[in-house]
């Protein structure tokens, strides 16, 4: 897949500063604290780990639901999350508010294969963990506090280039 220039907006995440950060050319727009892998770094199929290279938004899923709405399989289940479902099941790795969905463009590396960041299901959603943003605890994904995900989503269109790097 070919990076296709939509516009100069572009998120660059860094995985040793735990943040994702939204530019619009050399302009930093935002900056936002973020959590990726416990597990750290890598591309291959059920490592759970953060996968790194260049990326574009392939899809964004859940543009009008209320803050904390809770999703399963990429679907929205009508349930808002609370900290009582969190106490009842506190392994589970929430998937909430909104979901930007990842594919990769480097093939062989982050597509395609054993390695495709787009059927590891690899996003930028909502967490109800915001106090472990900064640190990497994810399950893969890249962990957002749920107000910053709302604003994120608002800002940037499907087709947008993401890059994750070590740096």
């Amino acid at each position: 897949m070919v990076l296709k220039k939509i516009n100069s907006i572009y998120i660059d995440i860094s995985i040793k500063n735990q943040t994702l950060s939204l530019f619009d050319g050399d302009i930093l727009m935002k900056c936002f604290s973020v959590s990726t892998a416990k597990r750290g770094l890598g591309q291959q199929k059920n490592s759970f780990k953060t996968p790194l290279g260049k990326h574009v938004v392939r899809a964004k899923i859940g543009d009008t639901l209320p803050i904390f709405s809770v999703f399963s399989s990429r679907r929205p289940t009508n349930k808002i999350w609370t900290p009582e479902a969190s106490e009842s099941q506190p392994q589970k790795d929430w998937i909430l508010s909104r979901i930007i969905w990842l594919s990769g463009c480097e093939v062989g590396f982050n597509r395609l294969g054993d390695v495709d960041t787009m059927q590891r299901y690899i996003y930028i959603h909502g967490t109800p963990y915001e106090e472990d943003l900064g640190f990497p605890v994810s399950e893969g994904c890249i962990r957002m506090g749920n107000k910053d995900v709302i604003e994120l989503f608002n800002l940037i269109a499907v087709g947008t280039n993401v890059f994750i790097n070590e740096n």
